[in-house]
């Protein structure tokens, strides 16, 4: 879908300390032989930094950014894709409290990975729809520090790290234009992630671990006693909702400068989304992917900030988002700069009170190596 008159006035993310694979492999937490496959060098480890708390810590800073006041918003939408903190109770409204703190709906949009990406497209229809209201705040936000998840054995497609991302999507104008988002999906492909786990009761509350190489092994066995998976090639979804969204935005992939995808392992980033894309890993994020992991949702949206801040994205320049969900979904936003990153600037500045100040991270800073910072729980 193409839209006019909507924008990105604002980008944060908060990035907690990393964890180096090197130290993981020696620690026994990583397999050296997986390490060496995924190419990864660190992931960001919270500790006991709570998942919503990281989400407003971005929150914070997507609205300086943004010269935006509380009173301009309509909604706060908030995407994760782990558990947030007590059941029946509302991770949004406790980001809201701490962010906007407005009485204004603040909704849970449960896309898994693709949940900011989601929300980009809904806050655009609730400013198209409601004439009244400026502004809408997306925030994210995954801790998978629990005793439930090995974030180093969990899936051998990425490595799940924790983070927040935020954005403030506006009517006034920023500094990204959004030129059309959209989606595909296969839900023929729904039982992949399910792998034979029943619905009922649900496997947390019996205490089964989010294990995504569990669910691999079961169609790994299927397969071997001759029953067929659920056939189909996520790249063809990527390929498809990424050449739809481009022709809407009236652009070719030649003419993106950036791709800001998930946080996958080298293989699994190339097959699903930098092959489909016919793209290399200097076009995406891979350096900077590498050393922070896979942050769920906040993924694409901490990506844009690292390269607008980062002056590897200017005044024209086109930025293709990406991302997908279980189900399966592939959903992207194509967006164009329009003003540089300003850090002289009292409202682009990157900084927050002293007891909420993120913990930034280069990868490619030679004076900041990754895993200097540990967290107290060692990372696991």
């Amino acid at each position: 879908m193409r839209v006019d008159d909507i924008y990105l006035a604002g980008v944060g993310a908060y990035l907690p300390p990393v964890v180096t694979t090197e130290h993981a492999v020696r620690e026994s937490w990583y397999d050296r032989a997986d390490r060496e496959a995924s190419g990864m060098e660190a992931v960001m480890v919270a500790g006991e930094t709570p998942a919503p708390e990281m989400a407003a810590r971005a929150a914070l800073v997507a609205l300086r950014r943004s010269g935006h006041e509380p009173d301009d918003f309509g909604a706060l939408l908030h995407s994760d894709s782990y558990h947030q903190g007590p059941d029946g109770w509302s991770a949004p409204h406790y980001v809201l409290r701490r962010t906007l703190n407005r009485p204004i709906t603040a909704l849970e949009v449960r896309q898994g990975c693709l949940g900011m990406i989601a929300s980009l497209e809904m806050a655009a229809h609730r400013l198209i729809a409601d004439r009244d209201k400026d502004a809408v705040l997306l925030t994210a936000g995954d801790n998978f520090s629990t005793p439930l998840v090995d974030r180093w054995r969990a899936s051998r497609m990425f490595l799940l790290a924790d983070g927040g991302g935020a954005a403030v999507v506006s009517r006034r104008g920023g500094f990204a234009r959004v030129l059309a988002f959209g989606t595909v999906s296969n839900p023929g492909m729904e039982e992949l992630h399910r792998g034979g786990e029943v619905l009922f009761p649900p496997g947390i509350t019996v205490g089964r671990s989010l294990n995504f190489e569990e669910r691999s092994d079961y169609w790994r066995r299927q397969w071997a006693e001759g029953k067929a998976p659920p056939m189909g090639h996520f790249g063809e979804c990527v390929a498809e909702a990424a050449g739809r969204t481009l022709a809407e935005a009236g652009i070719s992939m030649e003419k993106v400068t950036r791709v800001c995808h998930t946080g996958f392992a080298r293989g699994s980033l190339e097959g699903m989304f930098l092959d489909p894309l016919e793209i290399d890993a200097d076009r995406g994020l891979w350096d900077f992917t590498r050393g922070v992991g896979h942050a769920g949702a906040a993924d694409p949206f901490i990506g844009l900030e690292h390269l607008w801040t980062s002056g590897q994205v200017a005044p024209g320049d086109h930025v293709l988002l990406i991302g997908s969900a279980p189900g399966m979904e592939a959903g992207c936003a194509v967006v164009e700069i329009v003003a540089p990153y300003e850090p002289g600037n009292p409202e682009l500045q990157n900084h927050e009170p002293e007891s909420h100040e993120p913990l930034r991270h280069d990868p490619q800073n030679e004076n900041h190596e990754p895993g200097n910072r540990e967290p107290e729980n060692g990372g696991r």
